[in-house]
């Protein structure tokens, strides 16, 4: 996928605001597991998704991790050219979960072109409020559901992202997602499992009652 059509206004930008970002970007092939960016301190630019699936998410003093949001297709992270945004101080790591193809676009130059562009600099905005409301809403899911209710919610849309009831993933990383122990992840599982909801096996997780999970998160 091209850089004019990964990039969501790209039909509303100007000739010199497209070549200015044409001219820029970078492309990059990021295999799952790879880090693109850690915390703060650390400007790699703006990145852009063509292809894949990347996870945003924080860390406790205690290095436990919490997953804020995921990035897809046509996608794109401020948090990863944080330079740029001198007032805004968020300490977000970002990993590559599935295969993904980018394009890296120096803080720079959006910088500079968002400082001429209103179609750039209202898209920013829009872009940070709509991370924001995921943020509270992540707030929200951990002061006042149940962790049975967030697990369930958690299972579904795994289910949902991988087009299968079948969900390969450990009970650390599930851990990492929701910011917990994996303690408090098996004995929920097994919960769930002696309810007929799950079936458990090495590495996998396999939902036997849909149903009764969406009933539960919900």
């Amino acid at each position: 996928m091209t850089f004019e059509q990964s990039f969501p206004i790209w039909s509303r930008l100007t000739q010199q605001e497209r070549d200015a970002f044409t001219q820029a970007a970078v492309p990059r092939k990021a295999p799952k597991g790879t880090l693109l960016h850690n915390g703060a301190a650390d400007c790699v630019g703006l990145i852009l998704v063509c292809s894949g699936q990347l996870r945003a998410y924080i860390l406790s003093g205690e290095g436990k991790e919490i997953t804020i949001y995921r990035l897809f297709e046509r996608d794109m992270c401020l948090f990863s050219a944080s330079c740029m945004m001198s007032s805004v101080q968020f300490e977000v790591t970002l990993e590559v979960e599935k295969d993904a193809d980018l394009w890296l676009l120096p803080a720079d130059v959006y910088k500079s072109v968002m400082e001429q562009s209103a179609a750039v600099a209202n898209y920013t905005n829009e872009l940070m409020a709509s991370r924001f409301s995921e943020v509270m809403w992540l707030i929200e899911q951990v002061m006042w559901k149940r962790f049975d209710q967030r697990l369930a919610g958690f299972l579904l849309e795994e289910s949902v992202l991988d087009g299968s009831d079948v969900l390969k993933l450990t009970h650390d990383k599930i851990a990492a997602h929701l910011g917990t122990a994996r303690e408090v992840v098996t004995r929920m599982l097994r919960y769930f499992q002696s309810e007929g909801m799950v079936t458990l096996s090495r590495g996998s997780i396999r939902l036997t009652d849909r149903a009764r999970l969406k009933s539960l998160s919900a």
